[in-house]
């Protein structure tokens, strides 16, 4: 990751981010090979090699280990870096791009089985359709920041939904083709908005 991006510094810090990402990735591969249903709390608990106080510690119900979005903060820091002489869309896949363009294939494997498990599975879809007045609040929040203007604005609001709505239009249609690079597909719906979604 580029150096202006900024990753946990403390040692408590850090080891909390790997327990964190350690639970999760244990998770998703159960969940790829029994199903999301059919897996407990106590088989990730036991593949991650840490005990089921500790597990609800990081993630209060089986729900948040799939929801949880460890590149958010990435993400935000990123784009908070973008030139501000770019649009704002144009900023956002940049920011896109700084972040997920080094990850690792199994990292990027990882993350398409997340969004096709949130997809598939009712309570995971429901979930996210509760989180999304949340998601909305925070990029406002950061488009208004790095825009100079409020995040309670219509434009601000009106521009953060349209590429909430694109950027799961985009992971959706990843979810459903397994050959799919989710990130070319992101990147593609994010250039379609911006060129003013000629059909």
């Amino acid at each position: 990751m580029p150096p202006d991006i900024k990753q946990p510094t403390g040692l408590r810090e850090r080891k909390k981010a790997r327990t964190r990402t350690t639970i999760q990735e244990h998770a998703l591969r159960l969940f790829e090979h029994q199903g999301y249903d059919a897996t407990t709390v106590r088989q990730i608990a036991d593949a991650a090699e840490v005990s089921e106080s500790t597990f609800y510690r990081y993630f209060p119900t089986k729900e948040d280990v799939v929801m949880h979005d460890r590149y958010d903060p990435l993400l935000l820091a990123a784009f908070a870096a973008q030139p501000r002489e770019l649009s704002p869309v144009t900023a956002l896949r940049g920011a896109l791009a700084t972040v997920f363009g080094d990850l690792h294939a199994a990292e990027l494997e990882q993350e398409r089985l997340r969004s096709q498990l949130i997809f598939s599975v009712p309570a995971l879809r429901a979930r996210m359709l509760e989180q999304l007045t949340d998601s909305v609040d925070m990029l406002a929040h950061a488009v208004a920041d790095w825009a100079g203007r409020r995040p309670d604005e219509l434009r601000v609001r009106n521009l953060v939904g349209a590429v909430t709505g694109a950027v799961i239009v985009a992971l959706l249609t990843a979810a459903e083709d397994p050959t799919a690079d989710y990130r070319t597909t992101v990147d593609a719906a994010l250039a379609h908005l911006e060129a003013g979604l000629p059909l």
